[in-house]
This record gives C-alpha cells, sequence and structure tokens, in this order.
C-alpha cells in the first residue's frame, strides 16, 4: 500500500481533531476524502505530509514513518493544499525550474510537466496573471516535478468555473491511472466522476470507507424504482405487487415504489405490467447520490 494510516489521533488542548482513524490507498487509486468544515480533513492531510506530527497512531507512505523517516516520505509524495502557495511575482517556467532545483531535477523534467498539464502557452507567463484555473495547473505541476508515487490534492477545484473543473478532472483522473491520488474536495459531482473510493469523516472519527456504488447501496438500505404506464393504475394494485413496501405517487401515471435493497422488484413491476395490460414508459432503478450519503453520514452527531 502506499498510504497506510494505523489509529491516527491528533489532539489540541482537549479536543480531538481526529480520532482512531484508519485507512490504507494504494497505487493507481484516486480515493476521495470528505467531510464537513472542521471534521479533521486538512488535518489528517498534514499529518500524512509530515507538516504536523500526529498525538497517537502511526502513518507510513511507501513504507516510510511520517516520524521517524520524514525526509523520504517528503520525497515519496506530492501536495497541493488549499490555498496554493504560488510565487506570483515569477514566471511559470522560472518557478517550475526554481522548484526542480530544489529536487535535484532536469529542465527535461520541467518541459514535460509543462506539457502534462497543459501550460505551454502559459509557461512565459508571470503567474500573478493567470487565471485560477491555470495556477491551479501550476500547483499540479510543482507537485510533480519529483515524480511522486502518492499525490495529496485539497479542494484542488475550488473556485473553477465549469471549463475549468472538466480541465482539471481530466488531468487528475489521468495522473491517477499511475499514481496514488488522495483527493479533497466539497464538491459531490467531482467525487462520483473521479473517485474509486471514498472516506467520510465527521467530527475527527472515519463514518464510511467504501467504493462510491457499495457505499450508496449500505446507506440506502432501500431499492427505489421510478415507473411509468401509459395508462392508470392505482396505488392499491401497485401495494400488492410481491416485495414492493411503499408506494408514493409522482402525478400523471408516475409513481415510485420502494424495497429492500436486497429486493430487486423491477422484474415484478414488469410481469405486473404485462399480466394487467399496463404498458410500462419507464422503469429504472434510483441510488442515493454521494450527496445524499454525505448528509445522512454527517448531519447526525457521533457518540463515543
Amino acid at each position: 500500500m502506499s498510504v497506510v494510516v494505523e489509529g491516527l489521533t491528533k489532539i489540541y488542548g482537549t479536543q480531538h481533531a481526529v480520532d482512531q482513524i484508519s485507512f490504507e490507498a494504494k497505487k493507481g487509486e484516486i480515493l476521495g476524502f470528505l467531510g464537513p468544515n472542521g471534521a479533521g480533513k486538512t488535518t489528517t492531510m498534514k499529518v500524512i505530509t509530515c507538516f504536523i506530527p500526529p498525538t497517537m497512531g502511526s502513518v507510513s507512505v511507501c513504507g516510510f514513518d511520517v516520524e521517524k523517516n520524514p525526509m523520504e516520505v517528503r520525497r515519496s509524495l506530492g501536495y497541493l493544499p488549499e490555498h496554493n502557495p504560488l510565487y506570483k511575482e515569477m514566471y511559470v517556467r522560472e518557478y517550475l525550474q526554481f522548484i526542480a532545483r530544489l529536487h535535484g531535477d532536469s529542465k527535461a523534467r520541467v518541459d514535460e510537466m509543462i506539457e502534462l498539464t497543459g501550460l505551454q502557452r502559459e509557461s512565459h507567463k508571470l503567474i500573478e496573471t493567470l487565471s485560477k484555473g491555470y495556477r491551479q495547473r501550476v500547483g499540479l505541476a510543482q507537485a510533480l516535478l519529483h515524480d511522486p508515487e502518492v499525490l495529496i490534492l485539497d479542494e484542488p477545484t475550488s473556485g473553477l468555473d465549469p471549463n475549468q473543473l472538466v480541465e482539471i478532472r481530466q488531468l487528475i483522473k489521468k495522473i491517477g491511472e499511475e499514481k496514488t491520488v488522495i483527493f479533497s474536495t466539497h464538491i459531490m459531482q467531482e467525487v462520483q466522476a473521479l473517485c474509486d473510493r471514498v472516506l467520510i469523516i465527521n467530527q475527527g472519527k472515519l463514518v464510511a470507507d467504501d467504493p462510491i456504488e457499495r457505499l450508496q447501496e449500505r446507506m440506502s438500505g432501500r431499492s427505489l424504482v421510478t415507473v411509468e404506464f401509459s395508462l392508470p393504475v392505482n396505488k392499491q394494485e401497485l401495494e400488492a405487487i410481491k416485495g414492493v413496501d411503499g408506494v408514493k405517487s409522482l402525478g400523471k401515471n408516475r409513481w415510485e415504489l420502494t424495497a429492500s435493497s436486497k429486493t430487486d422488484i423491477r422484474e415484478a413491476i414488469f410481469q405486473f405490467a404485462v399480466s394487467n395490460k399496463k404498458p410500462l414508459l419507464e422503469l429504472h432503478k434510483e441510488q442515493l447520490s454521494v450527496e445524499n450519503v454525505f448528509q445522512h453520514l454527517t448531519q447526525s452527531p457521533i457518540h463515543a
């Protein structure tokens, strides 16, 4: 595993900013890291990147312990913090060459990162003249210059316009094919578009660690099917379908039917339509969105 976190705890005074969380992240995986403001996401990322020490527990990056081998950890990862700390008075290529010298990298590596992040036309511009989208690209380029195995991104798409979102999303997706990416964001659409797996942290505690599809199914506990008939159907008829335990009218012969998440009622609905000569216009299974699951897990108080 590229990143292994075991029993991580960080205490400030009497506050447990992070409380006994454990997870792993592997190569070729984009791991979404979610939580409300103050939940402990940034604290966790600061421990992983050696900015602050843990109070208890252990964290290793590519086999190196963050307390015992901090320099090896820093060589193994790239970090783009939420507030991208660029030297805005420098030119793009000048800045990247400066960072490359710090890492002992060649100019060829700078050219490679400029091409990877789509900065060719901007490379001779002052950073302060760039749009936020291009500044994020510069931040990604500097994080990738030393070819780290792990990339940690804290709100990398915050404040970007729709076109910039698409561009940065595609870039992160490409990077995630070969590296471990831990991706913190508040934008649920980004999570569904980018992430292979999702961690949700609330009040310092890890409350979910699942692939998106399994997270949605586990949390819903329900199977939700939307159906539309071409002819009128009454509620009592639908309630009598095997496996259906809830019926809600959506108007104009459209209905919302619920059942246990272990029961797929679509076949029974189809058979009902055939037997009763009620042609179907629509029949599809719904799922909770990541946003629904996030709200469910983070709005309820956590009890020790």
